[in-house]
């Protein structure tokens, strides 16, 4: 039997398992920064394999080493995410969050369990390859500052440095069966920006005794769109939304302030900073223009997500042996934002797209919604094919 059969044969084998790690975790999910428990498991099960995880990088992070024969001819590295979201879960399955108010809703339970069974191939199989692969489970995906930030200065890139790195996250918009690629700029960076807009509030019937704030930001709001529609590039995806607005009024009370939230997304490093300082100096002068203030407050996050050319393709032709030339699609660019990011601004890196959809199954619900759940057949799928993109690299 080729290397290829064994190690999709071990990944149907082995699906059950994972599929029972997958609920272990989905049912057990913990907020970013806090995965303690999540981060014993994975060493837990690591080390039943027989491995020898180094814990506790950036606090909740787990990273082992799978060697192959000849171990220092090369190294990968894989990643997944651990972290959960703030979320009530809504699907009543026996794998039900048991913590309420937090839920599995972007697939980092998949993402986890996934590699896990990737690790268990690895190590079965290993006298069959050579090379290093580095698993890294990163805690903290879904907040600022990234965990992949705190990890990458924790020297997870290092001792020993990977030469590449690639990245699974499921897609509900995907057909389970189906793999996704995209090369070069895939996903926009992201920031935050908080408006404080101060007038001088007073009775709603006597708005000339006042500096109304509401009426400022909502000038502030509309234009601050010129910056998308006159200052980017029409050859340059961007998005400015504000989804926030609490101003602490009433039908008759013009209060002191209001406060605006909203997310900044590019794919260009120096459009980016140029928006932004765009957006504070507009909110800032209209505001003055207007006899009130605006205090800007933006909270940098994660930077632009570039898959490598040359790494995509690669492991694209990996996921056509793997799965078939026709389960392997091209995708778009998004202007969702991953801290994956940080790890494609230091070495060639890919981040690829599994399949989770079933439309009979019912099984529809985009990531991030009370709703979210996968296919689990993505699981007979998901482990193999990331160790034979592994292997794949480790011989290119």
């Amino acid at each position: 039997m080729s290397l290829l059969h064994t190690i999709q044969s071990l990944s149907t084998r082995y699906s059950e398992e994972v599929i029972s790690f997958r609920r272990h975790l989905h049912a057990n999910p913990e907020l970013s920064y806090q995965e303690f428990a999540t981060a014993k498991f994975i060493a837990d099960t690591l080390k039943g394999f027989g491995l020898k995880p180094q814990e506790g990088i950036a606090h909740t992070g787990v990273v082992v080493l799978i060697e192959g024969k000849n171990p220092t001819k090369k190294v990968i590295a894989l990643r997944a995410d651990i972290d959960a979201l703030p979320i009530v879960e809504a699907n009543q399955v026996t794998y039900q969050s048991k913590n309420k108010g937090v839920m599995h809703a972007c697939g980092h339970d998949v993402h986890t369990a996934s590699l896990l069974g990737t690790a268990k191939i690895l190590f079965e199989t290993k006298s069959q390859w050579e090379g290093t692969v580095k698993l890294i489970f990163q805690p903290g995906e879904e907040k600022n500052p990234g965990g992949a930030s705190i990890m990458i200065k924790g020297g997870v890139l290092q001792n020993p440095a990977p030469t590449s790195i690639v990245g699974q996250h499921v897609f509900p918009l995907l057909p389970v069966g189906k793999i996704g690629f995209r090369e070069g700029k895939y996903m926009a960076s992201s920031d935050e920006i908080y408006l404080k807009v101060i007038g001088k509030g007073g009775h709603g019937a006597a708005p000339e005794l006042t500096i109304d704030p509401v009426v400022i930001a909502s000038h502030i709001i509309i234009a601050l769109q010129q910056v998308i529609s006159r200052n980017a590039s029409p050859k340059q995806p961007t998005v400015l939304t504000f989804g926030k607005i609490t101003a602490m009024g009433a039908t008759n009370i013009i209060p002191d302030e209001v406060n605006i939230a909203g997310t900044f997304r590019a794919l260009d490093e120096t459009w980016r900073a140029e928006g932004l300082k765009k957006i504070k100096k507009m909110a800032e002068s209209i505001a003055e223009g207007m006899g009130g203030k605006c205090e800007v407050d933006i909270h940098h996050g994660y930077p632009y997500l570039e898959n490598n050319p040359a790494l995509t393709k690669s492991i694209k032709q990996a996921a056509e042996e793997y799965v078939g030339k026709e389960n392997v699609v091209d995708i778009d660019l998004t202007l969702g934002s991953e801290d994956f990011a940080y790890y494609s601004q230091v070495i060639p890196a890919s981040f690829y797209r599994l399949g989770t959809r079933n439309e009979a199954k019912g099984i529809t619900s985009y990531v991030h919604t009370p709703t979210f759940d996968i296919d689990e057949d993505a699981l007979k799928i998901g482990p193999g094919l990331m160790a034979w993109m592994a292997i794949k690299q480790l011989t290119a």
